[in-house]
């Protein structure tokens, strides 16, 4: 009968429906209720399509998803003004697009007083085909570059301040993750924390230099990762709220 109720229970309420929705700063929001046999808690989300997403735990109750919801609508609201906020993503970069730089919004402009076709974004300047309206692939180059010349050293920096020892630092384009720690003791980062905030970008390094020492997610870990990073919780967070940044 539990197997039952978690296999059946997803559904997403439409905003004709309004005993089923919630009301949020003004809007109407779709719920979704989400049965999770291993969560342990209920858990709220805002999806990238705006509506609000309740997982439930095993033992718990559409009844009382819908009260934990009503219960968390400040958190809702700030999450909306947070996603309204955050720059668009898309696939074409023409002039007048926002992008994220070291995690301050840079908006894509023709360069002028620059010899050829240039654009800006921020400081930085890219040369670009005359004939080019989207600029992703020029910019994303370029962005890639500028990572692989300002995150190595300070993987160094940060191993030597801690007494780490790196044999290898490599910076990709993974798909999937932020950055990696392999056992012959090689950090891999993403290029794309190009993108995030400075004390974002010095969590990844360091958490990564923390497995050096503790090669897992033990409690033991995380001690040190706190040791050398006390705020790495506000990372986490802008990490996950950003996380479409890696696609």
């Amino acid at each position: 009968m539990q197997f039952e109720f978690f296999r059946h229970l997803t559904k997403r309420f439409t905003q004709d429906d309004s005993l089923e929705s919630l009301e949020v700063g003004g809007r109407r929001l779709p719920l979704v209720l989400i049965g999770h046999p291993r969560a342990r808690r209920y858990l709220l989300r805002l999806t990238p399509d705006g509506a609000a997403r309740v997982t439930i735990p095993r033992g718990g109750s559409a009844a009382e998803a819908r009260r934990f919801a009503e219960r968390s609508k400040s958190w809702l609201e700030q999450a909306l003004q947070r996603q309204a906020a955050r720059p668009i993503c898309s696939r074409l970069w023409p002039v007048g697009t926002s992008i994220l730089l070291c995690g301050e919004t840079a908006v894509i402009e023709i360069a002028t007083g620059v010899t050829g076709n240039a654009v800006r974004f921020g400081v930085e300047v890219v040369n670009v085909a005359a004939d080019v309206t989207d600029f992703r692939p020029a910019i994303e180059k370029h962005l890639r570059q500028l990572a692989s010349q300002e995150l190595p050293p300070r993987v160094q920096a940060y191993a030597a301040e801690h007494q780490v020892t790196v044999n290898r630092i490599s910076v990709r384009n993974q798909k999937s993750r932020w950055g990696s720690c392999s056992r012959r003791r090689t950090i891999s980062l993403n290029w794309r924390l190009i993108h995030t905030p400075l004390p974002v970008q010095d969590y990844v390094i360091l958490h990564e230099l923390m497995h050096l020492r503790q090669m897992n997610h033990s409690a033991r870990f995380w001690q040190e990762v706190k040791s050398v990073c006390p705020d790495y919780e506000a990372a986490e967070r802008w990490l996950k709220q950003n996380a479409s940044l890696l696609r």
